[in-house]
C-alpha cells in the first residue's frame, strides 16, 4: 500500500471494516477493534489517521514496532494480521501503520486480553456471551461433527453398493468427479468423497448409502402424511414412515408429493400436447427436501424429516435449528453456503443435485415466481426448521371464486370433491366407478353423482358417449374449458 492507496482508503470513512487511530498511544483500543474485525468480516486499523480523516502520521521506530508486535501477541489465537508502514510525503520520519486483519471463520472467536470484541456499524464493543458461544460451536463444527465421526460397527456390507455406483456415474456425468473414480474399489471411492478415512466408514456414509434393513441409525427416517383438512390434528388420508438412505428418502418424498398434490394442466401456445405440472413447482419442493436432508441435525437420534400435505399448504420440517446464527429472514438473502453437514451436502453436489454456493433458497423462490405461486415461509419451531408452501386459494376447502357475467355457466367448482374429479380426469376418461375408486370412496354415492352432474352443467366435463347416457360403458372426460379452469385461465 502506498500513500495514494492510503488516501483513497481514508476517503471511504470509518465503517464496519475500517477504523482510524491518531497514534499508537491508542494501541489498546486499536487491538480491541482489530479483534472485532477478526471476529467479523475482516478490516483495517489505520494508525496515524485522525477521526476527521487527516493523515499526520507519527514517528515509527523499532520500539514502536515492538510495542505493536507485543500488543498483537495479546490476541489469541494467533491472528492473521498484515502490518504495513506507509511513509507520509513532506513529513520526514513520519509514517502511518496499516494493520489489516483477514476474515478467519475457522479460527474465530478471537480474544484480546481475555475478552472477545465485535463490530457494530462503525463502533467496537464487547461481544455478548451467547455470540461468543455460537462462534465457538461454529469453530468446533469444522473439525468435530456427527457426520465426520467413525460409524461404529458399520462395514461396507451395510451400504447400498448400487447407489454408490450411481453416485459415481452421476458425478462423472456432471463433471464433478474424474472418470477414474468409476474404476476405484467402493471403499476407495468413498475415501475420495471424504466419507471414509483410512478404511473406516464415517457416519455420513451410512446416511447417504446405508441399507434400510440395517436400521443402525433410526434418525435416517422420513414421515409422510396427507391430512383431511387444514389442521395437523385432522384425520389422515395417507400416513407412513420410512427408513433408508438419503437418496431413497428423496425419491419417496417426491413420489408422495406427486401422488397427493393437485396437478394443473395446460396447452402451451402452438402445441397439442398438454403440459401437466404440480401446483407447487416440483423443482422448489425437491430443492427444499434436499436442503432438509443436507442440513438436518443427525445427532438427534429418533428425529426425522416430516412432510405434511394439508388442504391449504405443505409443511416440510427438519429437526435441528438453523446453524451458525442464520435466521429464517436471512435464508432468503444469504448467499453463503453454510451446511450443517458439509460432507453430505458435498456428495449431493458431486452428484449434480445441488449448487455449492448457497443458491438453494434463491432457486426455490425463482421456481415459485415462475409458476406464479407464493414463495415459501421459513421458521424455527420447537427445535426444528419448518418450510411452508401455501396452496393457491382456489384449492382450499369451501373456497369461493367470484363469478362474472358471461355466456358460460359458473366456471369454478366450489367442492373439494369436484376439484378432485377434475384432477383425476386429467389422466384420461373415467367412469363413475373408476372415479369412486380414485377418490377413495367405498362406492358410487349420491354425492359423487351430484358433483358429476354439476360439473357437466358447468361444461367442465362431458360424456364420452353423449348419445348413450345410460350405457355401462359411459365415461367422463375433461372439456377444453375444464382444462383451462384447472390451469387458472378464465379468459
Amino acid at each position: 500500500m502506498n500513500f495514494s492507496d492510503l488516501q483513497a482508503l481514508v476517503r471511504l470513512g470509518e465503517s464496519v471494516s475500517l477504523e482510524f487511530k491518531k497514534s499508537t498511544g491508542q494501541l489498546t483500543r486499536s487491538m480491541e477493534t482489530l479483534c472485532a474485525f477478526l471476529n467479523g468480516v475482516g478490516g483495517s486499523v489505520l494508525i496515524g489517521v485522525t477521526d476527521r480523516g487527516d493523515i499526520p502520521g507519527q514517528q515509527v521506530s523499532d520500539s514502536t514496532r515492538r510495542d505493536v508486535a507485543a500488543a498483537l501477541a495479546r490476541i489469541t489465537p494467533l491472528p492473521p494480521v498484515n502490518i504495513q508502514t506507509i511513509d507520509i510525503p513532506g513529513k520526514e520520519g513520519h509514517s502511518a501503520l496499516a494493520l489489516q486483519a483477514a476474515p478467519s471463520e475457522n479460527t474465530r472467536p478471537f480474544v484480546f486480553d481475555g475478552r472477545a470484541y465485535m463490530r457494530v456499524e462503525a463502533g467496537t464493543r464487547v461481544m455478548p456471551q451467547e455470540e461468543y458461544q455460537r462462534l465457538l460451536l461454529e469453530r468446533d463444527h469444522a473439525r468435530l461433527r456427527w457426520e465426520n465421526q467413525p460409524a461404529d460397527g458399520i462395514s461396507m456390507g451395510a451400504l447400498d453398493a448400487d447407489e454408490i455406483l450411481r453416485t459415481l456415474r452421476a458425478g462423472v456425468s456432471a463433471g464433478r468427479l474424474p472418470e477414474a473414480a468409476l474404476n476405484n474399489d467402493p471403499l476407495v471411492a468413498l475415501e475420495r468423497l471424504n466419507l471414509a478415512h483410512k478404511g473406516t466408514l464415517l457416519n455420513a456414509a451410512f446416511v447417504l448409502f446405508g441399507r434400510a434393513d440395517m436400521n443402525n441409525f433410526p434418525q435416517c427416517a422420513l414421515r409422510l402424511a396427507r391430512f383431511r383438512g387444514i389442521r395437523l390434528t385432522d384425520d389422515f388420508i395417507d400416513n407412513r414412515q420410512l427408513n433408508g438412505h438419503a437418496f431413497q428418502l428423496l425419491d419417496e418424498a417426491m413420489a408422495f408429493l406427486h401422488r397427493h398434490l393437485p396437478i394443473s394442466g395446460r396447452l402451451p401456445p402452438g402445441q397439442w400436447i398438454r403440459e401437466d405440472r404440480l401446483l407447487i413447482p416440483a423443482a422448489a419442493l425437491r430443492e427444499t427436501v434436499i436442503n432438509a436432508l443436507c442440513h438436518r441435525d443427525y445427532a438427534m437420534y429418533g428425529g426425522s424429516i416430516s412432510i405434511a400435505v394439508l388442504d391449504d399448504r405443505i409443511e416440510i420440517e427438519s429437526q435441528g435449528e438453523l446453524p451458525f446464527g442464520l435466521t429464517p429472514e436471512s435464508l432468503k438473502t444469504n448467499r453463503r453456503s453454510r451446511p450443517r453437514n458439509p460432507l453430505i451436502a458435498d456428495t449431493f453436489f458431486r452428484r449434480g443435485m445441488v449448487e455449492r454456493w448457497g443458491r438453494g433458497m434463491q432457486l426455490v423462490a425463482d421456481a415459485c415466481r415462475a409458476d406464479g405461486v407464493p414463495e415459501p415461509s421459513y421458521s424455527n419451531e420447537g427445535g426444528s426448521v419448518v418450510v411452508r408452501f401455501v396452496l393457491p386459494e382456489r384449492l382450499r376447502p369451501e373456497s369461493k371464486v367470484e363469478s362474472r357475467p358471461e355466456s358460460r355457466p359458473e366456471s369454478r367448482p366450489e367442492s373439494t370433491v369436484a376439484l378432485k374429479i377434475l384432477f383425476e380426469l386429467q389422466q384420461g376418461p373415467m367412469g363413475k366407478a373408476q372415479l369412486a375408486t380414485a377418490l377413495a370412496h367405498k362406492a358410487v354415492s349420491g354425492g359423487l353423482k351430484k358433483q358429476i352432474t354439476l360439473l357437466q352443467q358447468q361444461q367442465l366435463i362431458a360424456m364420452t358417449l353423449p348419445d348413450k347416457p345410460s350405457s355401462r360403458l359411459q365415461q367422463y372426460r375433461l372439456t377444453e374449458w375444464g382444462m383451462a379452469v384447472l390451469k387458472g385461465d378464465r379468459e
